[in-house]
């Protein structure tokens, strides 16, 4: 049986390292005005997170996962092979690869990744839970727009962020994400279903709210870059009709301090967390104190 690596916290593997110092640290961080972009549009983009190093340790521990009855099957939160049920538009969707492989685990603690999450989350960040992403060439499915926060009201408040990074260039042509700029001002929407009708959500928006759907803004980056964005903007990616893969690896992530709002188990296989108690414990670690943060010198 494959071992469970969320029992592990911080570097399991050699893919990723800490910062020598506070200085390279803060080399990391966003600009004022990136900062400032976020809270006006509802997301940040084209920042970098992986080498190309990285990129290709995460690619080689991503191929065997594709196999349903790969080793260490055991310990997906979710797995579906094609969350769409059609054959000719494959979407690739699983949560839980951090529990299986050792770079999907320390991308998590990537410090290119939770310094900036700890600015956009003013303060110390947790690790919600991962997902991946995948449209195979030539018959790759849809994301159908949504806001994550609607799935994920068993925690409160809303304080939550997503990380979107790419494991191939991400283009227009090959089902790049895309954004309602400014819609995570709107209100908390109902579920419309994440896989195969990018139209579904037509039916809880007004008129003015789905006039905006005429110009999303496609957010085209190169592997290794990703998009910061908030739990209510809307979001969603259309076909992969090109004869390249787009894959892709998220982590959610929330300040620390949010509550569970949920007696039952808030993933499948993870112990319950009691309703209004802060989120925390092995499935829940804390991923940076930017007031403390690590540093290679120091452990």
């Amino acid at each position: 049986m494959t071992a469970d690596l969320s029992q592990r916290q911080g570097f399991v593997g050699t893919t990723f390292s800490l910062p020598r110092d506070r200085g390279e640290w803060d080399s990391m961080r966003l600009t004022d005005a990136q900062v400032a972009f976020y809270h006006e549009h509802g997301y940040v983009t084209g920042i970098r997170i992986l080498d190309d190093l990285q990129i290709g340790q995460l690619r080689e521990e991503l191929a065997p996962l594709f196999n349903p009855d790969h080793a260490g099957r055991e310990l997906w939160y979710e797995y579906h092979s094609n969350e769409s049920n059609n054959p000719d538009h494959v979407l690739f969707h699983a949560l839980g690869a951090w529990r299986i492989t050792p770079g999907f685990h320390d991308i998590l603690w990537a410090p290119r990744l939770t310094m900036p999450a700890s600015q956009l989350l003013g303060g110390r960040v947790r690790f919600w839970h991962d997902q991946l992403f995948c449209k195979p060439a030539r018959h790759g499915g849809v994301v159908a727009w949504h806001q994550d926060y609607s799935y994920w009201t068993r925690t409160k408040p809303l304080g939550h962020l997503t990380c979107w990074i790419g494991l191939d260039d991400s283009k227009r042509d090959n089902g790049c994400l895309q954004y309602i700029p400014g819609s995570h001002r709107w209100d908390l929407l109902p579920i419309t279903g994440l896989a195969g009708n990018m139209e579904a959500i037509r039916e809880v928006l007004s008129d003015e709210q789905w006039d905006r759907f005429r110009q999303p803004v496609p957010i085209e980056l190169r592997a290794g870059e990703c998009a910061f964005h908030h739990p209510l903007l809307i979001h969603g990616s259309y076909e992969n009709k090109t004869d390249r893969p787009r894959r892709a690896v998220v982590v959610n992530m929330f300040r620390d301090g949010t509550l569970s709002d949920s007696n039952e188990s808030l993933l499948q296989g993870v112990p319950p967390v009691p309703s209004g108690t802060p989120m925390g414990g092995a499935f829940f670690p804390l991923l940076l104190d930017p007031d403390n943060p690590p540093c290679a010198t120091n452990g």
